[in-house]
């Protein structure tokens, strides 16, 4: 099994939410605690309200979006909450979509990979200790990060497809995936990681897969959850391309039931019962994934917060992960 890891599927403003999630993720041996891109508060600062509260976690930040964050203050924060927790950091981040770019910085990046690789650059650059000096059509920065005792930050990219992974493996510690089922990251990213990886003779980074999940029950609809915690994305043309390179027919406009059907089907959401779930799990692991993080966001967007925490407490259990 790879090592499992929990998405906290709410966020916001209050500080609070994290609490409960932080101890789950505490009481079940020390899983590291992920969270996504949020826009209605700062994605960094719930790990240290949750650490100052007594529940210090590894973090997981991804991806977050590399338009709202210069890569300078990007590695700031990333430090402060690896020198708050005193865990070990992951800072993903991604280009989002250029919809999202376009509404932030006027225009589109030109190129997407462009980009990235500059951000990623400085990124790593400042967190491995070093001097950086880039000079970009995107991102500049000239100097080092002060230095602060903490453990190691590593810096991840949102990974999709066969060039950002190409891209993944030349500059960063980690690849994240999400809604990107395992015989996909086994035939198309792992491939791409290890050439990107080659060409610059160092290790191939680890893959993190984001995981939507949910337990079957009687009074639940498997596609009103996908639908619930993905349409969104579900609507985004790097998204659909990427599910359509797996074999996997998700026109959600024309017909949303038959597109949520396809990633229970395709195995980019995991639905079942424990065995089920387990079994899942572990094509991961057979396809090369390091670490899975479950998230149980359809359930909070359909039954509630309260709901979707005692999902979450049943996702790690399933799993083999009871509270310690």
């Amino acid at each position: 099994m790879p090592d499992i890891a929990l998405m906290m599927p709410v966020g916001g403003a209050r500080m609070q939410a994290v609490l409960p999630y932080a101890a789950l993720a505490q009481s079940r041996g020390g899983r590291t605690l992920w969270l996504g891109q949020v826009l209605s508060g700062d994605t960094h600062h719930p790990f240290i309200h949750a650490a100052a509260a007594g529940f210090p976690v590894p973090a997981g930040i991804g991806v977050s979006l590399m338009p709202l964050r210069h890569p300078y203050d990007a590695a700031v924060q990333a430090q402060s909450v690896a020198a708050a927790t005193g865990h070990p950091v992951v800072a993903g981040y991604g280009p989002g979509s250029v919809s999202f770019q376009k509404r932030l910085l006027g225009a589109p990046y030109r190129s997407q990979l462009g980009a990235v690789r500059e951000y990623a650059s400085i990124l790593k650059g400042l967190l491995d200790g070093g001097e950086v000096a880039v000079t970009g059509e995107y991102f500049s920065f000239h100097g080092r990060l002060p230095k602060v005792t903490r453990p190691r930050v590593e810096v991840g990219l949102g990974v999709l497809r066969p060039g950002m992974a190409r891209l993944a493996g030349e500059v960063a510690d980690v690849a994240i995936t999400w809604l990107a089922p395992a015989a996909y990251i086994r035939d198309v990213i792992l491939p791409a990681l290890r050439e990107g990886a080659a060409t610059r003779g160092r290790a191939v980074p680890r893959v993190v897969a984001m995981v939507p999940a949910a337990l079957e029950r009687a009074d639940r609809a498997a596609e009103e959850l996908v639908l619930a915690g993905n349409r969104a994305h579900l609507g985004l043309p790097h998204y659909r391309d990427m599910l359509r390179q797996a074999g996997m027919d998700t026109d959600v406009d024309s017909d949303p039931v038959k597109a949520a059907r396809a990633l229970v089907d395709g195995g980019a959401f995991l639905y079942g019962d424990a065995a089920e779930l387990k079994d899942r799990v572990t094509e991961y692991a057979a396809a090369g994934v390091d670490e899975v993080v479950v998230s149980a966001g359809g359930v909070v967007a359909l039954e509630g917060p309260r709901a979707g925490l005692s999902e979450a407490q049943a996702l790690l259990t399933a799993l083999g992960h009871p509270a310690v």
